[in-house]
């Protein structure tokens, strides 16, 4: 795989691990960092051999967020670079988690220590999100920096909780346990720390065997959900069911059914 530095990309079978390997800076959300991600995506995007992802952090974290010292530091021209702020977070910081929800692949994010700010958001991003009880979510934009919870935070917060739990967590900035995550139904499962990224893979492993483009469709299926009134949605529902219909992946599965065993999607792809 591409060498990179602040990130590790390793791909096995179907699986693929994307880990921030920034540990002594708790893998804060850098320029550097978010291009390489960026890149990254970008080559598994195209890599139809690759059937999930894992989203996972070097070190004490997953990711503590956005690089503060990056952002304040100040620059030959006297200015700070948080003057072009808005302009990295249009140009870099969007279009990764655009990457990300226009993956394919089915994503798994394995959440240890903490994720804060952007850290969040990215680990909130995941499809299916397992964490450490050593894991802790935190939005403190508002109540510590002034600033608007971004990277899709808002949006992935007041689609995964209630109003008021998303309010609560925005206005105050208080750390959420995994475990009250999971009681909450923001996250999928809370494990043992030793158990997280066994418990990541296993998962993973049997993503990876489900149709191509699974996830991305139910995805897109969600989305449209949260626009759509009953009527539209089951209109929405019928047209993807009518191109889905003559897929690879109807076929296998209804031959499955009709002969009792578990399907294959990716026989070919395994005999090439």
């Amino acid at each position: 795989m591409k060498p990179y530095q602040t990130i590790k990309l390793e791909v096995d079978g179907r699986l693929a691990t994307l880990t921030l390997n920034q540990p002594e800076n708790l893998n804060g959300l850098n320029v550097q960092m978010q291009e390489e991600m960026l890149d990254a995506l970008s080559a598994l995007q195209n890599d139809a051999s690759v059937g999930a992802l894992i989203l996972a952090g070097a070190g004490r974290a997953f990711s503590a967020g956005g690089d503060l010292r990056q952002l304040t530091e100040p620059r030959a021209d006297g200015k700070t670079n948080h003057d072009g702020a808005g302009d990295m977070m249009v140009q870099l910081s969007n279009p990764l988690m655009m990457a990300l929800q226009r993956l394919p692949m089915a994503i798994v994010s394995a959440v240890h220590g903490a994720a804060a700010g952007a850290g969040a958001s990215l680990a909130l991003s995941a499809d299916v999100v397992v964490a450490a009880r050593s894991a802790f979510f935190m939005a403190p934009f508002l109540p510590r920096l002034g600033l608007v919870p971004d990277c899709g935070m808002t949006w992935l917060l007041s689609r995964g909780v209630t109003r008021a739990r998303s309010m609560g967590l925005m206005l105050l900035g208080d750390r959420l346990a995994a475990e009250q995550a999971l009681e909450w139904g923001l996250i999928w499962s809370c494990v043992e720390a030793e158990q997280l990224m066994p418990e990541s893979h296993k998962l993973a492993q049997r993503l990876a065997q489900g149709p191509t483009g699974f996830a991305l469709e139910a995805r897109l299926a969600q989305s449209a959900a949260y626009r759509n009134d009953f009527v539209s949605q089951l209109h929405y529902e019928a047209e993807r069911q009518r191109v889905l219909l003559s897929s690879h992946a109807f076929k296998e599965g209804a031959r499955a059914f009709l002969e009792k065993r578990e399907p294959d999607f990716h026989a070919s792809t395994k005999q090439s």
